[in-house]
């Protein structure tokens, strides 16, 4: 049987949207409280700006501390679906983090729109309208279909000195714990330090073109992934460039009976 506890949750109108330490991820079916406030800035705790709004439909969540875990559980999808069954579907909707919910009693600030997909055909003004529920929820691998992992170089990127980026399009359920950069064909890697939420940083930036390994969750583990021609030596602040990977596994909860957390 899946783990259940009691606690809240909230949702939103406006979108805002080292060391290597290995993280558990939890899959765990929980039961908590979603409201539908406002997100409060326009940027959103995991840097990914207003280009958040086009992430899931916008369906996105802003999650607590321990489900937000430093800017790691950004990115991550969850499946929701409130307990109200006159007002609600079955099936829910999936959500994406994008946000830090500082709120500590809910789990999450969703957006109006997945707020309203939870509902059923013809109440999703009725659910709006109540603006806190209780939901169930679990976190479910996100998939893209046939979009790889994406790599944006930020505008505070200062060639040659200074590079930062952020992961864009993580499938899976996993998260991404480390980043090293080399130029192309080098084995000279140089770690990269995560600045906050989805971006990643170096002042040490290798010339000519660029490669990213990755080390992401997967099991109880960590396991390498290598984007072995991503940045051209010419590359711009502002692009968005394609990583010709995916990442696609699946980490375990650390509980065995959590493992399989279907709906009933």
């Amino acid at each position: 049987t899946a783990l259940v506890k009691r606690l809240p949750i909230f949702a939103f109108f406006s979108l805002r949207p080292s060391p290597l330490l290995l993280l558990v991820i939890d899959v765990c079916i929980k039961l908590r409280f979603l409201t539908s406030p406002l997100l409060r800035h326009s940027t959103g705790a995991c840097g990914y700006g207003t280009s958040a709004i086009s992430f899931n439909g916008g369906h996105l969540a802003a999650a607590v501390p321990s489900l937000y875990k430093d800017g790691a559980g950004c990115g991550a999808c969850f499946q929701m679906r409130c307990m109200n069954k006159t007002l609600c579907t079955k099936e829910g909707t999936i959500v994406m983090a994008t946000d830090l919910n500082k709120n500590n009693r809910t789990d999450f600030v969703v957006s109006s729109r997945a707020f309203m997909a939870m509902g059923n055909k013809g109440m999703s003004k009725d659910i709006l309208t109540l603006g806190i529920v209780d939901v169930e929820y679990k976190r479910v691998p996100c998939d893209y279909k046939n979009k790889n992992l994406a790599v944006r170089v930020e505008e505070s990127s200062q060639k040659p000195h200074y590079l930062a980026i952020k992961f864009l399009y993580q499938g899976g359920q996993t998260e991404i714990v480390g980043v090293d950069v080399a130029q192309v064909g080098s084995s000279n890697w140089n770690f990269m330090s995560r600045n906050h939420g989805a971006v990643w940083d170096t002042s040490r930036v290798p010339a000519g073109a660029l490669q990213f390994r990755l080390v992401v969750t997967a099991g109880y583990d960590g396991k390498w992934y290598w984007a072995k021609n991503v940045l051209p030596a010419d590359w711009k602040v502002g692009l968005t460039y394609d990583s010709g990977v995916q990442i696609t596994d699946i980490a375990q909860e650390g509980c065995s009976s959590c493992d399989d957390g279907s709906w009933k």
